[in-house]
């Protein structure tokens, strides 16, 4: 938290400490993250106005968003997630636009309810007082000036001249060799800015307003729905009622373990991963880029950040919000193949492609959320090393280059493409693009 406390003041009014509450909640780090404002004012009430002195995990799921009563905190940990990604907003906020505050707020560790404390006025700080000048004093201090005007010598100020040249000099000299070292880390940290086709690409992704999240699969949430031989729908992913009725069917107590187990743990691909973690060293400093797992991903987010959604739909149904208007997705078969469809074929496209032994297909989809404030980029591999080859596809300033000269474009509209990868287990060995779709009218 930015500031330190005392205790030496009264402690603040209940309108206070609502009004401070209120311009956080109204903050750019709040503004439009709505999820948020509503935990951040209930849970302010509760400790402003009911004056409660601590609030359970159980009653914040049921009272903002909307869980059962008595749902399992275990298994769903939407609450934990949601107050910490608050608590790093609140700290934001006074770290920049609340720095002048002198009233602060924060949410303790293992706590839910709100804290307000002024900020600790340095000890030792000396005050003075300014010295008021007198008229005469004033008429003393213009003589005096006056006179060492007129005894400066030109030769004292032709010395003048040559010292502040050589001061200029030694400033300009300093800025060029500040420069050449700026350029040089900078060209460390983000060796991907000096390829102009991956920085055409990027820049417009890791723009600094707004944020990035890169949000991997729910390996769990496939496993389940394989076990099961049935797709449970976003919404039903989203509030978690796809457990309550997976330990509602008629099962051996064996696998409702399996199933309760599967259910808890978070687990995800560790391609996936690592792809993951590419993307992020895009941004090594961690300014606009944010890792989350579909399970802790929230809708907020998705209406306010640019995201990058790794995995197909069955294990990251974040995909649903926008495959919608995507003309190449991957389907499912009943004999857990994948493979992906073709929505509109044009010339000599098929309308499926299958996976085989030696081939693997990914969608990389770069386009507008629906309400066009917003990147999405999709990526959606048959296999790891489809996945991994998208990765390769989307960090290549040859395969780029090459895709935006196809196009006939200087910088990329937004597009839709289909990799053909030849595989074997473990190592891609070649893509190429065997379709594809650009969209140069969406900008």
């Amino acid at each position: 938290m930015t500031g330190s406390t005392t205790s030496v003041k009264e402690p603040p009014a209940t309108e206070v400490c609502w009004a401070l509450l209120e311009r956080v909640a109204s903050s750019p780090q709040l503004r439009r993250a709505t999820r948020l404002q509503a935990l951040l004012f209930y849970l302010g009430k509760c400790s402003l106005k009911e004056g409660c002195e601590q609030i359970h995990e159980q009653r914040v799921g049921k009272d903002v968003f909307n869980r059962s009563e008595g749902y399992d905190t275990s298994v769903d940990n939407i609450v934990r997630t949601s107050v910490s990604e608050l608590r790093k907003r609140i700290d934001a906020y006074f770290s920049t636009e609340g720095s002048a505050e002198t009233l602060i707020m924060e949410i303790p560790r293992w706590s839910y309810i709100p804290v307000f404390r002024y900020r600790r006025i340095e000890s030792g700080a000396v005050v003075t007082e300014p010295h008021i000048v007198s008229p005469a004093e004033a008429r003393l201090q213009e003589a005096s000036v006056h006179q060492s005007h007129i005894l400066l010598s030109h030769r004292s100020l032709l010395v003048v001249a040559i010292v502040a040249g050589a001061v200029i000099l030694l400033l300009a000299a300093g800025c060029l060799y500040f420069r050449s070292q700026y350029r040089s880390l900078d060209h460390a940290l983000y060796p991907w800015r000096y390829k102009p086709a991956v920085a055409d690409l990027w820049t417009h992704i890791l723009s600094a307003d707004p944020d990035t999240d890169v949000v991997v699969a729910d390996a769990s949430f496939g496993m389940l729905q394989d076990l099961e031989e049935k797709r449970f729908p976003f919404d039903q992913y989203l509030n978690r009622s796809y457990i309550a009725q997976l330990q509602a069917q008629n099962m051996s107590p064996q696998m409702h373990t399996v199933v309760n187990r599967i259910g808890v743990w978070n687990l995800g691909s560790q391609d996936e991963f690592k792809l993951a973690l590419r993307f992020m060293a895009l941004d090594p400093l961690g300014r606009n880029m944010h890792l989350y797992s579909a399970r802790d991903y929230m809708p907020d987010f998705a209406t306010r950040d640019n995201v990058i959604l790794i995995g197909g739909s069955l294990s990251n149904p974040w995909d649903d919000l926008f495959e919608g208007r995507m003309n190449f997705v991957t389907t499912f078969a009943s004999d857990g193949s994948i493979a992906v469809a073709n929505r509109a074929p044009t010339g000599h496209e098929l309308p499926i492609y299958r996976q085989t032994p030696s081939v693997e297909y990914c969608v990389v989809a770069y386009l507008p959320n629906p309400d066009h404030n917003g990147i999405v980029l999709l990526i959606e591999g048959t296999n790891a090393e489809a996945t991994e080859a998208a990765g390769d596809f989307l960090l290549s300033e040859y395969q780029l280059s090459n895709f935006a000269k196809m196009l006939h474009v200087i910088q990329l509209p937004y597009f839709e493409l289909l990799l053909k990868v030849s595989s074997v287990p473990g190592t891609p060995l070649s893509s190429s693009i065997e379709a594809y779709r650009a969209y140069p009218k969406m900008h």
